[in-house]
């Protein structure tokens, strides 16, 4: 057996050795804020499984760099003839526990920090569903917005045609994420079983004729309030009455809105890039539906949809001028949420905050929560439906069949409670938030598997 020391970093105590891996990445990537931010949350957030387990620090040099890194050319022709340029990337995190998983991207913003910061939450969070599936991500800088099916369909084939050479049904299986929909995961598994000749789940969030589950593009948002649910008898609390901050309005804030009004509970904002609907009383069935034919038929902005019943258009970011509220659901994307606005929503009555989004808030927003009693369901634990279900669709193509809405929804309900009760027992083990406790529980199964497969 091969020794297990910390003599190469010069440190034996795990917080020293924390620091000096996160020196060590901020050195070698000195660009990659991102990065470096979610090592600055999780990392720190170790020590106290690291202290009890010292065996598992050498480990974190190899956590922190992705096996492997894929860059390639897209080039495609719009539907005027001319030429377009795009970079498509695949970030192969982690595939200590499982194939890799994760999902693709396609927004202006898109670059390796970015896709570095995502996988590497997605290494913890596909850890804690207890499925066997590993942590990637990819994408491109490319933005669907305003382009027509067929130049959106060209772009697919072009970025599949390259990336269906690194991925695989037992090695990494994409799913979607902003900017990536059913449509192009439906362009995306063609030119993939184009190229291959053949029919497997190479593909999560695929439509339901093709080989896709129940409750895949609801999976996100319901999960959030069953693990909401959860945090919520945590404090002798339910939904009934309560008023939430919900900001996005893609498929996480859509559903999750959905199984709001379904739990009693009144979601009463949505938003977008440009501004936000606030509805005093809550969002209801009808008014939502009205939302969701704006963002999933007509693909147009808040602003340029006529207001529901009842509802207000406000420019600018909901965090700005949080209304009165009990929840703070973000559900749009990374950094929505700094200090000061996280400051505003304690002074508008927020006594919880869950993430439905990839690192929503900030690391100084994170530490304002917690210094003042602000509930906090961290991304990686809170916003882990949409993946479990897609290692549930992972589950079904494997054994070519296909399950009920029902079964489906209650294994993902199944799924969350227990996310929410082993990281709130890593919590209660080491005397930490339920951050802290959600972090330390998705690392120690990783770490198991990375120390038993050897140096790799």
């Amino acid at each position: 057996m091969y020794k297990l020391s910390t003599v190469d970093l010069g440190c034996t105590q795990a917080a020293d050795y924390v620091q000096e891996v996160i020196r060590r990445v901020k050195n070698r990537d000195p660009d990659q804020k991102e990065f470096h931010q979610t090592i600055e949350e999780v990392l720190p957030s170790l020590v106290p499984l690291l202290d009890k387990h010292p065996e598992y620090m050498p480990a974190l040099l190899r956590v922190v760099e992705p096996e492997q890194i894929v860059q390639f050319r897209v080039a495609w022709v719009d539907q005027n003839g001319e030429q377009h340029v795009n970079r498509g990337f695949r970030v192969q995190f982690s595939s200590a526990i499982g194939p890799y998983k994760g999902g693709l991207r396609f927004h202006p913003s898109v670059n390796v920090s970015i896709l570095k910061f995502l996988g590497f939450e997605q290494v913890w969070k596909n850890s804690l569903t207890g499925m066997p599936i590993g942590g990637g991500k990819g994408g491109s800088d490319f933005d669907p917005k305003g382009k027509s099916d067929i130049e959106v369909m060209s772009f697919c084939q072009a970025f599949m045609t390259e990336l269906a050479r690194h991925i695989g049904a037992n090695t990494d299986v994409p799913a979607g994420d902003i900017g990536v929909g059913g449509r192009e995961i439906g362009f995306l598994f063609g030119q993939y079983k184009r190229l291959k000749n053949e029919f497997v789940g190479v593909l999560t969030g695929k439509g339901m004729t093709y080989g896709g589950s129940s409750i895949r593009p609801e999976a996100t948002g319901y999960g959030l309030v069953y693990f909401v649910r959860e945090m919520l008898k945590q404090q002798s609390k339910s939904y009934a009455g309560l008023k939430a901050i919900v900001s996005g309005a893609g498929n996480v804030a859509q559903y999750c809105a959905e199984r709001l009004i379904l739990y009693g509970a009144k979601p009463i904002t949505l938003s977008d890039s440009r501004g936000w609907l606030h509805c005093k009383e809550g969002f209801t069935a009808e008014s939502l539906e009205l939302v969701m034919k704006a963002k999933n038929v007509d693909r147009i902005t808040l602003e340029e949809m006529s207001p529901p019943e009842g509802c207000e258009y406000h420019e600018g970011s909901v965090w700005d001028n949080p209304p009165s509220a009990d929840l703070a659901l973000p559900c749009a994307t990374q950094n929505e949420i700094n200090l000061p606005q996280a400051q505003k929503l304690k002074q508008a009555g927020v006594f919880l905050v869950a993430e439905g989004a990839n690192m929503p808030s900030s690391n100084e927003a994170i530490e304002f929560y917690i210094k003042n009693s602000i509930a906090y369901g961290p991304a990686k634990a809170a916003n882990a439906g949409g993946v479990g279900v897609s290692a549930l669709e992972m589950a079904q193509n494997s054994m070519r069949t296909t399950w009920k809405r029902e079964e489906v929804d209650a294994r993902l309900d199944e799924m969350m409670t227990n996310i929410f009760r082993e990281s709130q027992a890593a919590a209660e083990e080491f005397n930490v938030p339920l951050y802290q406790g959600a972090n330390i529980a998705g690392a120690r199964r990783v770490l198991d598997a990375m120390l038993a497969e050897g140096i790799l």
